[in-house]
């Protein structure tokens, strides 16, 4: 029975990688429905940053980042993938169009920065630089497009997410960390 369980289902690397690119663009959609309106802020809490940290370490840079790219033109075409079922360009020019484009970019760097680590410690580390790059660039998105004088955009923005982004980044680099060895052979 064992020998069947490690047996690969999909031989082909391409076939796999399109199944866990729908599979993360799918688990970041659902969660921005996983949605907790915050006071103080318009930004809602969301489970989405686990799934962009873990879509960044189980399939790299590259296709980690294009999963969210991808999520972000679903939304921007008009699907309502984005928290509170919202949807089209307009969207991106919201409250929470920095933390979208964080996605991208926070992806693409726990993919390459994954490549060299081998303990939980050193994955979490990146994976919480990664967030802070979301948080970082959405708080600056809230300061410029929304005009929030600097120290309400940091409380509004960054540092009422920053504990439970921190917990996210650790359950997804313990995560990875107990799925890595199959992964890499799936997707890699």
């Amino acid at each position: 029975m064992e020998t069947i369980l490690r047996r690969e289902l999909i031989h082909s690397k391409e076939v796999s990688r399109l199944i866990g690119i729908t599979f993360f663009v799918l688990a970041t959609c659902f969660g921005a429905f996983v949605r907790i309106p915050l006071p103080g802020t318009p930004v809602p809490f969301t489970l989405q940053t686990f799934f962009v940290l873990l879509s960044g370490a189980v399939l790299k840079a590259y296709y980690g980042s294009l999963t969210q790219f991808i999520y972000c033109f679903l939304g921007v075409i008009g699907l309502p993938v984005f928290s509170n079922a919202g949807a089209g360009f307009l969207y991106l020019l919201g409250p929470t169009g920095g933390y979208l484009l964080g996605f991208i970019l926070a992806a693409f760097l726990v993919g390459r920065g994954i490549k060299s680590t081998k303990t939980t410690k050193e994955i979490f580390f990146i994976m919480v630089l990664a967030d802070l790059l979301i948080l970082t660039l959405g708080t600056l998105w809230l300061w410029s497009f929304f005009k929030l004088p600097i120290g309400k955009a940091m409380i509004s923005g960054f540092l009422i997410f920053l504990p439970s982004d921190i917990i996210k980044a650790a359950c997804a680099s313990i995560v990875y960390q107990r799925i890595r060895k199959r992964t890499d052979k799936i997707f890699n």
